[in-house]
């Protein structure tokens, strides 16, 4: 199985959204850039709005492989109904698994491969069968801080914007407990953002 990964853009203070899910200046980092993560796909920010992504050269050698990397992606139900799914065109990966205890909308996007599962556990159980030996990325929210809680990730990625949010959406969720992780093994400054990631502590 491929590696499960939380990812997510992130404040200095821990917030990945306002408590209106207003992500502010969080994702301005995307487009401030002049090298494109990819040249030839249409992308789509938090918002649901097309956009070509062109970050810093430093952003986009760190985002690119691991978008190629990712085989599907774990969202919550609050994110798909925020962005409407991406209309059924998700930034990185072929498959979406969504935690939800409502069922995909009636006669949405038929053609796209996204499923509905009502259980973390269920849910990257999922999106690992779908993602082969390629990597599963977890949204991090309130979701994410569920399945990093039941031991299910791997690696914890943030995209950190220097901007204090002060109170909102926490990237672990509502996380109860210690978990510990290891030194960050990527370390990566780009224009706007610094790219963390850390190996969960077994």
């Amino acid at each position: 199985m491929g590696t499960v990964i939380m990812h997510d853009v992130v404040s200095v203070d821990g917030f990945i959204a306002d408590k209106n899910d207003d992500v502010g200046p969080l994702h301005d980092w995307y487009f401030n850039g002049d090298t494109p993560i990819r040249e030839s796909d249409q992308q789509y920010d938090h918002s649901g709005a097309g956009n070509r992504f062109k970050v810093s050269r430093a952003s986009a050698e760190y985002v690119r492989p691991m978008w190629e990397s990712i085989g599907t992606i774990v969202m919550g139900r609050n994110l798909f109904d925020l962005v409407n799914g991406w209309e059924g065109q998700p930034p990185a990966g072929d498959h979406v698994v969504v935690v939800s205890h409502r069922p995909k909308p009636e006669g949405w996007h038929p053609e796209a491969s996204y499923h509905f599962v009502d259980d973390v556990t269920a849910a990257i159980d999922r999106a690992q069968e779908l993602a082969g030996e390629r990597t599963v990325a977890v949204n991090a929210g309130e979701v994410g801080g569920q399945i990093l809680a039941a031991g299910l990730v791997d690696e914890v990625a943030m995209d950190v914007v220097p901007v204090v949010f002060g109170s909102g959406k926490r990237y672990f969720g509502s996380i109860d407990g210690q978990l510990l992780l290891e030194h960050p093994h990527v370390v990566i400054q780009g224009d706007g953002v610094l790219h963390l990631k850390f190996k969960v502590r077994r």
